[in-house]
């Protein structure tokens, strides 16, 4: 993704974002709002992707909640809706007796999520993972994992990551309530709240969606433990993978040395394209896309057979 080079003016990003505004629909700004009950669980521990192209920005995982409960959605590299803005992560917060998730949205600034320290730059207060200068993103290589040899708007301050983390090292995902974060919002929080911002976009949307529809991403199967805990771009086929082999594992079609090759091979396929992307300026090539294609197929195909005692089956 290109993003075309701009005059630097710090009213670029204020701009941009009401023009932003008037092309998202209505219903990918609304707000929804969930309650429950019973509190998220803890924040996973994970390492960051590496930053797949310049200009994608990272947004923290973070636990949904569905029929079946919580469920991880992965942390993910993802193409910000224009250039300045920034992502404000989404939290569950102790109110009226009830836990209530308040959803992300991006803007100018990055408001209040809580107090949360999601890590990667989201350390509970603002964002130090990285600034907008001139229509391009400059990473801290301090908190982000980014390869500064197809990266160039690169810089290393630790100092600032120091200065604004708060003293949040136990993983709890809720803002208030019994055990949670004590951070109200700040005077610049609060500012940042009421600017004009828009939520998430389409591929965020698909994101989390896919991982709602994934047995193993749900709390009550991993107990928190997720088998896919972040991923280096948005990509639907995957989950859809890994949730064909839990179900085959809960129904007893796969064993469990079965499932761990199948998911191995997940893995290796997830590591080829992350190399290949590192490899490639953070792109990926028509021949190598054809050849991840090639290999999901045939992973397809093994899940279908040994599911099905040995029959061949569609390609999914």
């Amino acid at each position: 993704m290109n993003f075309p080079r701009l005059k630097t003016s710090r009213w670029i990003p204020i701009l941009l974002l009401s023009l932003v505004a008037t092309l998202f629909p209505a219903t990918s700004r609304a707000a929804v709002f969930v309650s429950v009950g019973i509190a998220p669980p803890a924040l996973p521990v994970y390492t960051q992707p590496i930053c797949p192209q310049p200009g994608y920005m990272w947004t923290p995982g973070y636990w949904g909640y569905g029929p079946a409960g919580y469920y991880w959605v992965p942390g993910v590299w993802v193409a910000p809706p224009a250039i300045g803005m920034l992502w404000t992560p989404p939290y569950w917060g102790w109110g009226a007796g009830a836990y209530i998730f308040h959803p992300g949205y991006w803007g100018p600034h990055v408001g209040y999520y809580g107090g949360i320290n999601y890590g990667f730059g989201y350390m509970g207060v603002g964002f130090v993972g990285g600034y907008w200068h001139g229509g391009g993103f400059f990473y801290n290589r301090a908190v982000m994992n980014v390869n500064p040899t197809f990266v160039h708007n690169t810089y290393i301050n630790r100092t600032v990551v120091n200065r604004y983390t708060v003293n949040n090292y136990n993983h709890v995902a809720y803002s208030g309530g019994p055990g949670g974060i004590n951070h109200p919002p700040t005077p610049q929080e609060r500012m940042a709240a009421n600017e004009q911002h828009v939520g998430a976009t389409s591929a965020q949307a698909q994101h989390m969606q896919s991982a709602a529809s994934s047995p193993q991403q749900r709390f009550s199967a991993n107990h928190g433990q997720p088998a896919v805990t972040a991923k280096s771009t948005i990509n639907g086929r995957s989950y859809n993978q890994q949730g064909r082999i839990a179900q085959g594992l809960r129904s007893g079609q796969l064993s469990s040395g079965q499932a761990a090759r199948d998911l191995n091979r997940q893995q290796n396929i997830h590591n080829s394209v992350v190399a290949d992307r590192s490899a490639n300026g953070g792109r990926l090539t028509p021949q190598q896309r054809q050849n991840i294609n090639r290999r999901q197929n045939n992973a397809s195909r093994q899940i279908y057979r040994q599911r099905h005692g040995g029959a061949s089956g569609p390609r999914r």
